[in-house]
């Protein structure tokens, strides 16, 4: 059974930082796509960042380039978004997500229908 799992998640100010992690059991991680996505209260559903399983593509959604820093460590199954200059519009609760498909060729996908487990999720919240 695949399982992830994120932490790091938590209350901090504008102009903070944080860094979340997803740990993931369950398939052979280091063969993988790993995203990361999050949901803003009544929003829909947005893509935030992804890496490529041999983490050298990454790809962020606008709003987060430049700030947010995706990376993995395939020794501790475990991928990792730096959130730094953190605002208000950055409140969601984020999820990570593995790709279905072992070893994708091109580009990683910001697709949600591309992920085919996904964990519970972590809390970000940023005060003004």
């Amino acid at each position: 059974q695949v399982r992830l799992v994120e932490s790091g998640g938590g209350l901090v100010q504008t102009g903070g930082s944080l860094r979340l992690s997803c740990g993931v059991a369950g398939r052979t991680f280091s063969n993988y796509d790993v995203s990361w996505f999050r949901r803003a209260p009544g929003k829909e559903r947005e893509f935030v960042a992804t890496i490529k399983w041999d983490g050298v593509n990454k790809e962020y959604v606008d709003s987060v380039q430049g700030r947010f820093t995706i990376s993995r460590d395939d020794a501790k199954n475990t991928v990792y978004l730096q959130m730094n200059s953190l605002n208000p519009e950055d409140t969601a609760l984020y999820y990570c997500a593995i790709d279905r498909r072992a070893l994708r060729l091109g580009l990683p996908s910001g697709r949600a229908d591309d992920y085919d487990f996904w964990g519970q999720g972590t809390q970000v919240t940023v005060s003004s």
